[in-house]
C-alpha cells in the first residue's frame, strides 16, 4: 500500500489543485481552490471553455459577475468528480470588510443553490481577519460552512474555533518559508514550524472539544504531510499527491484526537486578537502578503476577461 493509501486511513485529503485530471487520478475526498489556481486553469486550453462559458453567458454583465459565475462552474465541475465538498474564494478586497464578505457568501451560495448544489457541498473560503472571522461566525449561523484560509497565528486559530466555523486552513508551507529564510535554516518533519504550529492547533481544538475541522494546507515537500498523518484533513497539491503515490514505505499516524494540549485555554475580544496576532512577525507578514497575492492573481484574471 502507497503513502497517499495509508494517510487516507488516518486523514481526510483534499487536492489542492483546479486541476478535474489530477482529482480524477488520485481520488480525493474534498477540493479546495483559490483566485491563483483558478487564473492558471483557464489559461490552459481544456479549462478555458469554462470562462468562455461564463462571458458568453453572462455577456454585457459586469467582471465580478463573469469572475463568480466562472467560480461557480468551477465548482460544480469539481463536485462531479470529488464526493465531498468544494471550497470557493471570496475576493480578497473583501478580508477587512465583513459585510462585503457576508454579502459575497451568501451570494455565491445562492448560486450554488440555484444551480442545484446543495450548500452542505460547499465551504465559503475566506481570510482570517478579525473581519473574516466575524463574517464566518455569522454565516455558520445562516448554515453556510466556512473555511478560514491564510491561517498563520495561533490568535487566528482560537479565534477560528469560539467563532463555530467549520473548517480551518494553517498555512504550512507559508510558514516554513518565513523561518527558513528568517533564521537560514532547512527545516525537515516534526523540527518544522509550519507542522508544530498546526500540531499545536490541533491538540488545543482536541482538548478543549472545539468542532472546528484542521485541514493543513500549502505544503512545500512530503515530510510535512507525514509529520501530519492524522489530522482532519490536509488539502495536497498534484506533485505531491503523485510523491505520495509512488513512495512504499509505512506511514504512522503522527496526530490523534486522544492527545492534549500543554496551552490553557484562552478566550479573544477583538482588542486581544489584534495584540496576540501582532505578536507574531510571522502571523502579520504572511497574512498580509497572502492577501496581496490572491488579490494580485484576482486583478489579472478580472484583465484577462476584459482583454476578451
Amino acid at each position: 500500500m502507497n503513502q497517499l493509501e495509508q494517510l487516507k486511513q488516518y486523514t481526510t485529503v483534499v487536492a489542492d489543485t483546479g486541476d478535474f485530471e489530477s482529482m480524477r487520478e488520485y481520488k480525493p475526498q474534498d477540493a479546495t481552490t483559490n483566485p491563483s489556481l483558478i487564473l492558471k486553469a483557464v489559461q490552459k486550453d481544456e479549462y478555458r471553455p469554462l470562462l468562455d462559458q461564463a462571458m458568453k453567458d453572462h455577456a454585457g454583465e459586469s467582471t465580478e459577475e463573469i469572475i463568480d459565475q466562472t467560480l461557480i462552474l468551477f465548482g460544480k465541475k469539481i463536485l462531479e468528480i470529488v464526493p465531498g465538498r468544494v471550497s470557493t474564494e471570496v475576493d480578497a478586497r473583501l478580508s477587512y470588510d465583513t459585510e462585503g464578505t457576508l454579502a459575497k457568501a451568501r451570494k455565491l451560495i445562492d448560486m450554488y443553490e440555484t444551480a442545484g448544489i446543495s450548500r452542505d457541498r460547499v465551504l465559503i473560503k475566506i481570510a482570517s481577519t478579525w473581519e473574516g472571522i466575524k463574517a464566518a461566525e455569522e454565516l455558520e449561523k445562516e448554515n453556510i460552512h466556512c473555511n478560514l484560509t491564510l491561517l498563520f497565528s495561533f490568535a487566528q486559530a482560537v479565534a477560528c474555533a469560539e467563532a463555530k466555523v467549520q473548517l480551518i486552513s494553517p498555512f504550512v508551507g507559508r510558514i516554513y518559508d518565513w523561518y527558513k529564510k528568517e533564521n537560514n535554516t532547512d527545516y525537515t518533519g516534526a523540527e518544522d514550524p509550519g507542522v508544530q504550529s498546526v500540531q499545536k492547533i490541533y491538540k488545543y481544538y482536541k482538548t478543549y472539544g472545539y468542532k472546528t475541522e484542521v485541514m493543513g494546507a500549502s505544503f512545500r515537500n512530503i515530510g510535512e504531510i507525514q509529520a501530519l498523518a492524522g489530522c482532519d484533513l490536509l488539502t495536497i497539491g498534484t506533485g505531491l499527491l503523485e510523491e505520495l503515490q509512488n513512495e512504499n514505505g509505512s506511514l504512522a499516524e503522527a496526530l490523534n484526537p486522544e492527545m492534549e494540549s500543554g496551552d490553557a485555554q484562552i478566550h479573544l475580544d477583538e482588542k486581544t486578537f489584534r495584540w496576540e496576532h501582532n505578536q507574531d512577525a510571522m502571523a502579520v507578514e504572511k497574512l498580509a502578503q497572502g492577501i496581496r497575492g490572491f488579490t494580485a492573481d484576482t486583478l489579472k484574471l478580472e484583465a484577462l476577461i476584459e482583454g476578451k
